[in-house]
């Protein structure tokens, strides 16, 4: 054996110097190009946990409100109510508004305005008011969302329509004062109040409809962005008539709500302190009409006219529209505009001025 080696030694050592010399070629000509061939990676193992809890994807909630679209635990059928809000200095700071679905905000007598707040997702017994008196106009505009008018008193007209067409209502003097109460902190008629559990007795006593199927709007999907915005919109001013009645909104992109102010100071609940704050601000241009001496006003709430929709710090020019049995829509070149979920303040101004003479941003 030890022959057999010695034999082919002088073979294999030129064989392994062949070898070195190639291996030493081939470094050289890598170190030139920089370039070089990575080894190949296993598939990583998944582990135990990963396996057993793979990625989810983002859930579609089963169930949500239709005047906000967010996520309700259950399907949301109540009745809405539409509960007339004092809006006076004198009234402020209000109770319940952040607890509300939807706020309207409409001019009332001598350039005062009226707040009629809808509570359709929210069940709870907190303190909601001051709650005033209605107008044919608010009576409308309660049934365009199938909502139950909730009330203090209201005009000649207001009170023929609900006696005279045999309407359901809550009226806190005609025919359901025990659903209210009065608080002792301010004078009247400022400080009457009630909450949605009273409201809800009152409306299964007395044998009012008490589910309905309100129409709902179009919503944009979690982590969409307005596709329809026309210019960038952090802040905007309100002008209606009267000077203690500014609004304004500054836009938090930290929660995407715009953070609302009365008279450049922060609008708040008073059950809670919190500031008043929306997913969407709305002006919509409507026609107005004076109707006598007391300044009493008709409001044109069916066809359509100017909007101007805020969203995301974002304005959209767009249109409204209301057509009998619908909820008023807002439009853009014949298509809807997708609300960002969340509670949407809606303002009306009148027509006889130019809807951009009403806003500033």
């Amino acid at each position: 054996m030890s022959r057999l080696i010695s034999q082919r030694g002088p073979w294999l050592r030129m064989l392994v110097s062949t070898l070195l010399c190639m291996t030493l070629v081939s470094c050289s000509a890598l170190s030139q190009t920089g370039e070089s061939e990575s080894a190949p990676q296993p598939n990583k193992p998944k582990t135990e946990l990963e396996s057993l809890n793979p990625p989810k994807e983002p859930s579609i909630p089963a169930f949500t409100a239709p005047l906000t679209g967010l996520p309700a635990d259950h399907a949301v059928v109540e009745r809405p109510l539409a509960i007339m809000i004092n809006n006076a200095p004198a009234a402020r700071p209000q109770a319940g508004l952040s607890q509300a679905d939807m706020v309207y905000e409409v001019l009332a007598e001598g350039g005062i305005t009226r707040l009629i707040a809808f509570f359709q997702s929210y069940g709870g017994k907190v303190k909601i008011g001051p709650v005033r008196s209605i107008r044919p106009y608010l009576i409308e505009l309660g049934e365009t969302y199938g909502a139950l008018p909730v009330h203090a008193g209201g005009s000649t007209d207001a009170y023929a329509i609900l006696q005279q067409q045999h309407k359901e209502h809550l009226d806190e003097i005609s025919n359901a004062g025990a659903y209210f109460w009065r608080s002792k902190d301010r004078r009247p008629p400022h400080n009457l109040y009630t909450d949605v559990s009273r409201l809800r007795e009152g409306i299964d006593r007395k044998g009012y409809i008490m589910q309905t199927e309100v129409p709902v709007y179009r919503y944009l999907k979690s982590g969409e962005t307005p596709v329809m915005a026309d210019e960038s919109a952090a802040s905007l001013q309100i002008r209606f008539l009267l000077k203690n009645y500014r609004v304004s909104y500054t836009y938090d992109p930290a929660n995407k709500q715009y953070k609302r102010f009365v008279n450049g100071k922060p609008h708040l609940d008073q059950n809670n302190n919190q500031q008043l704050s929306a997913a969407n601000v709305i002006v919509m241009s409507a026609t107005h009409r004076t109707l006598d001496d007391a300044g009493r006003l008709s409001v044109e709430l069916n066809g359509s006219g100017e909007a101007m929709v805020f969203q995301q710090g974002q304005l959209i020019h767009a249109g409204w529209q209301h057509t009998s049995g619908d909820v008023v829509r807002f439009m853009k070149n014949g298509v809807e505009i997708s609300l960002t979920p969340g509670t949407s303040y809606i303002h009306v101004v009148p027509a006889d001025t130019p809807l951009q003479e009403h806003v500033t941003t």
